[in-house]
């Protein structure tokens, strides 16, 4: 028989597993709603807030030391309404309370903890205390007694702080737009000198440890690389992504990355996995195989996404989860790391000797004793250094890599958070349905479709809106910006890879939802919030690019690229309104707007608009896309119209490119246009050289 927890609080009753987790905690935890927040008002007693996730290691950390201690859980309930946010759950608060920390104290970080007055404003904060004084940090106890103090003594004080903190949160939320607008390949290149200047040339990355992977930077860098020529910007990203594929970054067994590198060289990490990094790198990946055609990019790739559609993905249903734990057993890296006797013991003694030697596995260890596996020499200059053929040396690491992944799938694995997102599932679309039109594997297809169904049946409401977040059978929390910028990117990406036109008809009408929910009809640009969402202190326009892209530079993608494939210019003017918000940001901190200035490149790119009229299931079609996504021509649509079908006047209707396109001679006949002007059909797959 089980044992009865000793606590339970209001928590239980919550879908998301990082909520779940404090469910039993002696510290009487409230979600986020009107029962504590009327709570806090009528007892008129501060609110403790507290953010985290899942994955997140020193959220583990701060809950054994203070939330599962009964004398801190104590001061606590006397003295607070202390709330629990999940910020994969609720990234509006996330981004708000997260901007009043970084304020008061510098930086930020989770966990984060927060201090708020009875209507929600902000007057103290951090990130993760300790349960007595170290680090250079209060101990938690005595920090709740020093606010609680300062809170029944000092109320005057602390309510002039909370408002003049919510009027700067304010004033940074909401960018005022500039007049003079100037949009040209001057921009780019400000951000290329940006990120050269920051470039590691030793390491790869950017800046010192830790280092975040920069996959939008990347992503930039490869336009400005095809937009200039400049070679340098391709070196830097080539030499970063490999040096991340080869370190403890990424998963050298099981494939996928993990959240950060703690060192400057990729080999320590956090060893969290998160869908959205999965998700970016993939593209980052995909598009250096276009750019170089090496087929160490697209082993990544296919690594990654076998690692995702195996630990990811929900086979029933087609959701994509969120994130996976560092720790396993309570201890971090735990199910990632190896020691020579145990390689020995499963490989024998000449497989191992290799293997231990081209990954770096030593009795000493890289880690806590044990070794994170990594790759110091390329497999090519290691086989030459042993006098080997490297196609040997290859067949010998795969041979070994399946033994000990196989072993180390029996090992207890790190927690799973099995939420599905809405928007972290747009990502995984929209890479998935770029990774089936470069690399044709139907899996990823198949995948991608099955996903969007998923989300398109179970995350929409009665009026046609989006909801956030699913899990265990219930859907529910409004959708933020980012939920419908992602998921129609994906959907956008899902209707290039199977030209199926019901999903760009999903994406323009939840494209109209957004645009009426989260657009600023006085000042332009995007909200986080919708009009329909419950009140916030502050309702902000935030277009940071981060760990994840914002949702207004996912807005100005999905926009630019609607325009074209449906005809609708007046996006291009809300893109170009945007813009204006944000020129001053994409100028100065360019590595927090980068995927606001792939935005950017793609308008001043006059990008190209390919119609295709054939069957798209004939060889010669399939010739044809095949031959278009080998190549890196990143900014342009691709929309094709198969001339036997009986929904022809609804296609041209919905995608006017497609109108009075006809094919030459019963063959697959492709159209290359730019600015709604198009040149010569071909039917010669040969042209597409000059053509593109």
């Amino acid at each position: 028989m089980k044992n009865t927890p000793k606590h339970t609080n209001r928590l239980i009753d919550e879908t998301s597993p990082y909520l779940l987790q404090h469910a039993h905690n002696p510290v009487d935890w409230y979600p986020w709603g009107e029962e504590a927040l009327n709570l806090a008002k009528e007892l008129d007693k501060p609110i403790l807030l507290s953010i985290g996730y899942s994955a997140c290691h020193w959220c583990h950390v701060m809950e054994r030391e203070s939330f599962e201690n009964e004398e801190i859980a104590a001061i606590m309930n006397k003295h607070y309404i202390n709330i629990k946010v999940d910020r994969e759950e609720r990234p509006d608060l996330d981004e708000i309370y997260m901007s009043a920390v970084q304020i008061m104290t510098g930086s930020g970080g989770w966990p984060m903890t927060v201090f708020l007055t009875p209507d929600r404003k902000p007057f103290y904060g951090g990130t993760y205390f300790p349960p007595d004084d170290r680090y250079g940090r209060p101990g938690f106890p005595k920090l709740l007694v020093a606010v609680k103090d300062a809170y029944q003594n000092k109320r005057a004080d602390i309510d002039e702080q909370a408002e003049k903190l919510v009027s700067h949160i304010n004033q940074i939320s909401n960018p005022e737009s500039v007049d003079d607008l100037l949009l040209d390949d001057k921009i780019i290149e400000q951000a290329f000198y940006h990120y050269q200047n920051r470039f590691d040339s030793q390491h790869g990355g950017f800046g010192q440890a830790p280092k975040f992977p920069p996959g939008m930077g990347l992503i930039l860098l490869l336009r400005y690389w095809k937009r200039s020529g400049n070679s340098r910007a391709l070196h830097i990203v080539e030499f970063t992504l490999e040096k991340m594929a080869r370190g403890g970054m990424y998963d050298q067994l099981g494939g996928g990355f993990h959240r950060y590198s703690t060192d400057e060289i990729w080999l320590v990490p956090h060893f969290e996995k998160m869908l959205y990094d999965n998700s970016l790198l993939t593209v980052a990946y995909l598009e250096a195989f276009q750019a170089t055609s090496k087929p160490f990019y697209r082993e990544v790739v296919e690594e990654t996404l076998d690692y995702v559609l195996r630990e990811m993905y929900n086979q029933q249903n087609g959701g994509f989860y969120s994130t996976q734990d560092a720790d396993s057993e309570g201890v971090e890296g735990k199910f990632f790391v190896w020691t020579p006797g145990e390689v020995e013991q499963i490989l024998g003694q000449a497989d191992a000797k290799i293997f231990c030697d081209f990954y770096d596995v030593t009795d000493h260890g890289n880690f806590e004793h044990q070794n994170i596996l990594w790759v110091k020499t390329p497999a090519d200059l290691y086989a030459k250094k042993i006098k080997i053929d490297q196609a040997n040396l290859v067949n010998i690491l795969n041979r070994c890599k399946k033994k000990l992944f196989e072993i180390r799938d029996k090992r207890i694995k790190p927690g799973l958070d099995d939420k599905i997102l809405t928007s972290w599932n747009g990502l995984m679309i929209r890479s998935m349905g770029l990774a089936y039109q470069i690399l044709g594997d139907l899996r990823y297809l198949e995948a991608a479709e099955k996903s969007a169904k998923f989300i398109l049946t179970e995350l929409v409401q009665k009026n046609g809106h989006l909801l956030r977040t699913h899990r265990a059978g219930k859907s529910h929390l409004n959708a933020c910006l980012e939920d419908y910028s992602y998921f129609i990117a994906g959907l956008i990406e899902l209707y290039q890879a199977s030209f199926d036109p019901y999903w760009l008809r999903e994406a323009d009408r939840l494209n109209q939802i957004m645009i009426s929910q989260f657009w600023d009809p006085q000042n332009g640009g995007f909200f986080f919030t919708g009009k329909d969402y419950p009140e916030l202190i502050v309702r902000s326009k935030s277009a940071y690019d981060g760990a994840t892209p914002s949702g207004a530079s996912m807005a100005i993608h999905v926009l630019l690229r609607l325009a074209i494939l449906l005809n609708q210019p007046d996006l291009i003017e809300k893109a170009k309104t945007t813009f204006s918000l944000y020129d001053h940001a994409m100028k100065t901190a360019p590595s927090g707007s980068a995927q606001m200035l792939c935005g950017v490149d793609f308008l001043i790119d006059t990008p190209k608009e390919i119609a295709i009229v054939g069957n798209p299931l004939s060889e010669q079609t399939q010739e044809i896309l095949k031959n278009i996504h080998r190549r890196f021509v990143p900014n342009k649509v691709v929309a094709l119209l198969n001339p036997n079908t009986e929904d022809r006047q609804k296609i041209e209707e919905l995608i006017p490119l497609l109108a009075s396109k006809t094919s030459i001679d019963g063959k697959t006949t492709i159209y290359v246009c730019q600015n709604y002007a198009c040149q010569l059909p071909t039917t010669d797959v040969g042209d597409l050289d000059k053509l593109l």
